[in-house]
Order: C-alpha cells, then sequence, then structure tokens
C-alpha cells in the first residue's frame, strides 16, 4: 500500500508514476481531497473537545453560583452530537481512503523501462545458446505422453482442464527439483528452509496484495473462515512476520519456502492449454527476503543470482529481462524476469520472477523494525523471488535434454536424487 502522506505531499508525482503503468489513476486526485477533508474533521473534532471542555467547567460554576445550567447543558450536549457527526464522517473517510489505496498498485522505480507490455521488456544478459537439435524436436506434453510420465487425459477425468498426473519417472524428476531447489537454497545461500501452510485468510491475501484486485484469481473454501489456497509460497511466508517488529540485528531474513500453489487463471483463456505450462495446481520453491530499506536493492541483485544459479547447474539457457512498467506486478516497484529457452517454441518463457516490494507489503501488513540507534520504527522492505518454478523446470529439462529416439537425459545434478541417468 503506497503512503498516504507521499500522496498528500506529491500527488502529481505519484499519478505521474502510476500512470507508467498504462492504467486510469485520476482517482489519486480524489484520494487527496477525501484525505483533506479527513484531517480538517480531525482538527474541527479536536477543537470542539476543547470547546466542550471548557463549557463544561462552567457547569460546576454555575451549579456553585445557583445559576440555570438548562441553557449550558444544551450547548455540551449540541456539541457532543457535533463531534459524534464529525466522528462518523471521519471513519468513513478513513474506509474510503483506506479501500482506495487498496486497489492502488505500487509505483515503478524510476530507472525502469516505461512500456506497453512485455514485448518492451530490456534484456539484461543471457547464459548458453539456445539448444539445437539435428532431428525433429518434440514438445514437453509429447515426449511426456510417448514416456507415459505426464497423463493429462486421466487428469482431465480426475478434475477438469489444466491438470496433470505426473507418473513413474516424471513424478521422480518432479520430486528431485524440489529437493534439489531446497538444498540448494537452503545449504549453498543461507536461507530458511520453511514448508507453509497451503490454506491462506483473507487477512494474508490483503497483506501482500492479492486482494482486493486479484479476488477472481483465487480459490475460495466453502468455509465461513474465508479460507483460500495459497496462490503462491510469497503468501504464507510475507505473511509469517505480520503485525510484528523483527529485530534489526537479524535483518536480512531469508526464507526458502515450498508449497504447492493454486490459482484460477482467471485471465488465462486461451493460453497455453497443452502441456503444464500454465495449471491450475503447480509446485513452486519461493525465495522471500525481509531486508532494510538502505540494503533492499543490494539483496535484490542477490536473490536474481540465487535464482539464476538454479539455471546455471542444470546446465540450461536463459535470459534475464527487466521488465517495463507496463508488464510490473501490481505490488513490485521493480522486477526482474528470468526467462528460459523452451526448444519447442523456439523462445524464452518465463520461469522465475526476482521482485522487490520495497515497504508496500509491510506497509499493508504492519511488518517493522526498530533501528539499531534505537529510533522510531520503520517497515521492512519484502522482497520475493522464484527459486524457482518446478512444472516450468520440468518442461525445461524434458525439451532440452530430449534425445532423438524420444528419451530423456537426466541433468548431472539431479541423478543422485533420480537414480537414473536417463529417462526412457
Amino acid at each position: 500500500m503506497l503512503d498516504i502522506k507521499l500522496i498528500r505531499e506529491n500527488p502529481d508525482k505519484v499519478y505521474e508514476l502510476l500512470s507508467r503503468r498504462n492504467g486510469d489513476y485520476k482517482y489519486v486526485y480524489l484520494i487527496v481531497g477525501k484525505d483533506k477533508t479527513r484531517r480538517e474533521a480531525i482538527a474541527e473534532v479536536e477543537r470542539l473537545k476543547a470547546r466542550k471542555n471548557d463549557v463544561s467547567k462552567q457547569i460546576g460554576q454555575a451549579k456553585r453560583e445557583g445559576k440555570d445550567i438548562a441553557q449550558i447543558q444544551a450547548s455540551v450536549e449540541a456539541i457532543g452530537e457535533t463531534i459524534k457527526t464529525l466522528d462518523q464522517t471521519v471513519a468513513l473517510l478513513d474506509e474510503e481512503i483506506k479501500q482506495m489505496l487498496l486497489i492502488t498498485p505500487n509505483i515503478p522505480n524510476e530507472s525502469i523501462a516505461i512500456g506497453k507490455d512485455d514485448s518492451q521488456n530490456r534484456e539484461l544478459k543471457r547464459h548458453l545458446e539456445p539448444t539445437k537439435f539435428d532431428f525433429p524436436i518434440k514438445a514437453h506434453y509429447e515426449l511426456g505422453e510417448a514416456l507415459d510420465i505426464l497423463d493429462f487425459a486421466r487428469a482431465a477425468k480426475i478434475s477438469g482442464a489444466r491438470f496433470v498426473v505426473y507418473k513413474g519417472l516424471g513424478a521422480r524428476l518432479e520430486r528431485s527439483l524440489i529437493m534439489f531447489m531446497m538444498d540448494l537454497h537452503a545449504n549453498k545461500h543461507g536461507y530458511r528452509e520453511i514448508i507453509p501452510p497451503y490454506i491462506v485468510n483473507e487477512a494474508s491475501m490483503i497483506g501482500t496484495g492479492q486482494f482486493p484486485k486479484f479476488k477472481d484469481d483465487a480459490f475460495k473454501l466453502y468455509d465461513d473462515r474465508q479460507l483460500y489456497l495459497n496462490p503462491t509460497a510469497e503468501v504464507p511466508t510475507i505473511n509469517l512476520h505480520r503485525d510484528e517488529v523483527l529485530d534489526v540485528n537479524a535483518l536480512p531474513i531469508k526464507y526458502v519456502a515450498y508449497t504447492t500453489a493454486f490459482r484460477q487463471e482467471a485471465g488465462s483463456a486461451g493460453r497455453d492449454t497443452r502441456g503444464i505450462l500454465r495449471q491450475h495446481q503447480f509446485n513452486k520453491v519461493e525465495l522471500i527476503k525481509f531486508t532494510k530499506a538502505e540494503d533492499s536493492y543490494l539483496e535484490h541483485d542477490k536473490m536474481l543470482e540465487d535464482s539464476e544459479t538454479v539455471l546455471k547447474i542444470l546446465n540450461l539457457p536463459y535470459r534475464v529481462v527487466e521488465l517495463c512498467t507496463g508488464d510490473l506486478g501490481f505490488g513490485m516497484r521493480k522486477t526482474y524476469d528470468i526467462e528460459v529457452w523452451l526448444p519447442s517454441e523456439n523462445k524464452y518463457r518465463e520461469i522465475g520472477s526476482i521482485s522487490n516490494a520495497e515497504d508496500f507489503q509491510a506497509r499493508r501488513a504492519n511488518i517493522k523494525y526498530r533501528p539499531a540507534d534505537g529510533g522510531k520504527l520503520e517497515l521492512v522492505h519484502t522482497l520475493n523471488g522464484s527459486g524457482l518454478a518446478v512444472g516450468r523446470t520440468v518442461i525445461a529439462i524434458m525439451e532440452n535434454y530430449q534425445q532423438k529416439d524420444g528419451s530423456i537425459v537426466v541433468p548431472e545434478v539431479l541423478r543422485p536424487y533420480m537414480g537414473v541417468d536417463v529417462i526412457r
């Protein structure tokens, strides 16, 4: 959530930066107006309370002097009614401002490119050349069905479209990747390993910015506690510290979380309908950091390196792009996407996003720390990154390591987990 003070003091700047996202954000000026009315009402309440106290003192004096106090009492009651009305106005304005702020995205970092969509993202670097083949290549879903390690027909029978059953060495490959990623980030990169709940409450979804903007993308449970299936490990892991004051000496706090994620994919009808690229249910390893403001961009770059390491060890071609303003996620100020090479599509596809929300989520979730000098509490900066999306890593391995006979060579680092060198 944006700082109301920032909007109040720099409405034109906030509007200009938000407009780089290509939306209509003129309502920023309505927020300014409502905030002005609210602050004026609060000031008037304070003035009236002081006036009420002064008048109330007159009642005691009048009683001692034997005077009629009816008129003074009526004056006190009138002031009280006015205060009550103003308090109601303030409460209403508070809620209206809060709801407007909750649907307002984060302002883009001024350093990133202004653009309309992902076609205007800026490529930063590449690792390895795209894989070349001297035989007709197959898509992962063709390989998976031929090897009987991915079963879409039975998944559709069990659940519906956009689900898959992993079978045999396909299931083992998925599981091996989870173990490899968790081991790498926990043992080599210093993240603390957690497996959070897969069900989250509404406050958690609001805290990280999924709600109210993207409520249609969530799977809601039939439960009177307003519970939802986790859409990404970012949600439960950021909310580990909701409404907490963190020890400054413990920062940065680093977690690597494994969850199964669930998404409606409400806005993706007709996109990536074949295979496991875009599923309602998928496994993901997520990196989360809580940092001091002055450290967050250094930690952002380190997180990118940690995610890249997964693909480097797997020896997969990829590139890194910096998202332009039009492709930036709702709660983020700056994001790097890691895109892996998929031979069947002859292009790079996103396999991980590494984002810095700065204090946007911390303000919503009320996560703070006290500086070492004992000054006032400050909001932490929150960062999240894929470490990586497991299903998409499976796709990349299957397609880049496919052989002419339809088998798939297992990357060397995964062989101790898999127990085999080749999937055939």
